[in-house]
């Protein structure tokens, strides 16, 4: 007799989906994971809870026209498919915008989620209305953002679990996926010792045991490789982005390894658009890690001067909050892992947000009054945390002091300070009337038309030499691993497909692993608000049809 009929592998966003979803079906359903119970979720739990609508209320009631022909055009300007594998990933992308714009907020406010009133307008895009980005804000932050999404999901899997429908399976981590007849039947692997570490943090590989669990259908919901620098190495496309930066700060825990993707292989599985990824370039090294070279993202608004680490200004698009990987394109291209922002006390107190559920008690802790001192005179709580004891910051009142630190911090004595000024004087130039040429100064004219970014999210245009805007503060920003953009290749129903196009009886995917469907629906770039979507979207699917 089978143990289960569907196994998942993986207890984060899309593997309780997954479960949920086959339990209410009456499936008996097992979730596998390598980690320990405390870290059920996975890594929607660190995240800000960001999340694509297309034409939702609260955009309505922020004036925002959105459409789903606005929404496809930049969908597709943004993917830029190009590849014969592409036909599962482009139709993964147009049922995602149909979700995405249909019944997506309604079946999650059905189960309780709630989303900030204010939209963020994320990944404004490269400059043309055809190419990469939102041409409008669609980033809806969940009310107790990362935590947030995950609650209805932990709660209705909580039921079934006591229903005896779910079974939760920790520190097993497969090794093998079983195949019969040609059919994918169950997993076998290793049980590993239980380890208290607290959630996110490195736990124990020691095996004191090995489990063996045959199922009517395999869901591999296993993650991306963000934790595995080397991985990440050996896929990056030097082609498009130049070469792998030697040093990176992880946006993932260790245990977002990758390891599932190459055993999906072994029975079978095509992997598409492995040199796909989504890596940010606003890291900072975190002061208080929680994993192994744990990194923070900065989610800048427009206004930062952006420079290289010889100190030559960026050309947009690459712009704060513009177009990430053109922007990583230009750090790579400068021959240096990092990059600075140059900017005000004016600025970061209005402009910069941290991303991640730690980094926003306010917002994970459905804090209204903690949340109204975001419109106060000074820097939130995290951000001045950072300030203050982060090794990426420095504070000064003067350039010619501000320069002298940042060559110091580095120990490369790269920028020079008259080449830093005159950049910065002729941006200033550029602030004394309402006209301009310069790229920069004209987004921050134009993101302030929009009311959600003038009332929280964007600084009034000011000199950043202006002695009343200071101090003086420059921000040493590194390259943060974070999403897989390829991966396993699935059909319209999360069936893993082999190289020739037909289905591995018995196998489906979900979420990172498989790219957040089809082996890569986001194509080369991403718009944001999407990667815990895609999560929802792909298990939603595998749990409404695996067994069917």
């Amino acid at each position: 007799m089978m143990d289960c009929d569907v196994l998942v592998i993986g207890a984060g966003l899309a593997g309780l989906v997954t479960a949920v979803e086959a339990a209410d079906r009456g499936l008996r359903v097992i979730v596998l994971d390598q980690e320990g119970e405390q870290n059920l979720g996975g890594q929607a739990f660190w995240s800000l809870g960001g999340l694509l609508f297309v034409d939702s209320p609260e955009q309505r009631r922020m004036r925002i026209r959105d459409t789903l022909d606005l929404a496809r055009q930049d969908w597709m300007g943004s993917a830029q498919f190009d590849r014969p594998e592409d036909y599962w990933p482009r139709r993964w992308a147009e049922a995602y915008l149909d979700f995405a714009a249909g019944e997506k907020r309604a079946w999650l406010h059905g189960q309780g989620m709630r989303w900030f009133p204010v939209v963020g307008w994320a990944e404004r895009g490269g400059g043309l209305a055809d190419g990469h980005g939102n041409s409008v804000p669609r980033f809806h932050v969940t009310w107790g953002t990362g935590p947030g999404v995950l609650a209805p999901f932990i709660a209705r899997a909580r039921v079934l679990e006591a229903r005896g429908r779910i079974r939760f399976r920790f520190r097993h981590q497969v090794d093998e996926l079983i195949m019969s007849n040609g059919a994918v039947t169950g997993a076998r692997g290793s049980v590993l010792k239980n380890d208290g570490v607290p959630r996110g943090r490195r736990s124990s590989r020691e095996v004191i045991d090995e489990f063996w669990f045959e199922a009517g259908a395999v869901v591999v919901s296993s993650g991306g490789i963000g934790g595995n620098h080397d991985m990440v190495r050996r896929q990056w496309p030097v082609d498009r982005l130049g070469p792998p930066p030697k040093f990176m700060v992880s946006g993932v825990p260790d245990y977002v390894d990758g390891r599932m993707v190459e055993i999906a292989e072994h029975a079978r599985g095509s992997v598409i658009n492995k040199d796909r990824m989504w890596h940010y370039t606003e890291g900072l090294r975190n002061f208080d890690p929680v994993w192994t070279n744990h990194g923070i993202r900065i989610l800048p608004g427009p206004s930062s001067f952006w420079c290289d680490a010889d100190g030559n200004r960026f050309a947009a698009p690459a712009m704060p909050g513009f177009d990430t990987l053109g922007t990583l394109k230009a750090i790579r291209k400068s021959g240096a892992d990092y990059s600075w922002f140059i900017l005000t006390k004016a600025i970061i107190k209005k402009e910069f947000a941290l991303s991640g559920s730690e980094q926003n008690p306010d917002l994970t802790g459905k804090n209204i009054p903690l949340l109204l001192k975001r419109l106060g005179k000074n820097p939130p709580g995290p951000v001045q945390a950072f300030m203050d004891k982060g090794e990426d910051f420095i504070v000064r009142d003067r350039l010619e002091d501000l320069v002298e630190a940042m060559n110091a911090l580095t120990g490369e004595g790269r920028l020079s300070l008259e080449h830093l000024r005159g950049q910065i004087e002729a941006r200033d130039r550029e602030i004394g009337n309402p006209f301009s040429k310069d790229a920069q100064v004209t987004a921050i004219r134009g993101a302030r038309n929009y009311l959600g970014d003038r009332l929280m999210r964007t600084a009034k245009p000011h000199r950043l030499l202006d002695p009343k805007a200071g101090p003086l503060i420059a921000v040493r920003l590194n390259i943060l691993t974070r999403k897989t953009l390829g991966g396993l290749q699935t059909d319209l129903n999360g069936r893993v497909l082999e190289l020739s196009g037909e289905p591995v009886p018995g196998l489906y995917a979900v979420g990172e692993v498989a790219g957040f469907g089809g082996g890569g629906m986001h194509g080369y770039n991403a718009l944001e608000g999407t990667f815990l979507g895609g999560c929802l979207f792909s298990g939603r699917i595998a749990g409404r049809s695996v067994g069917a």
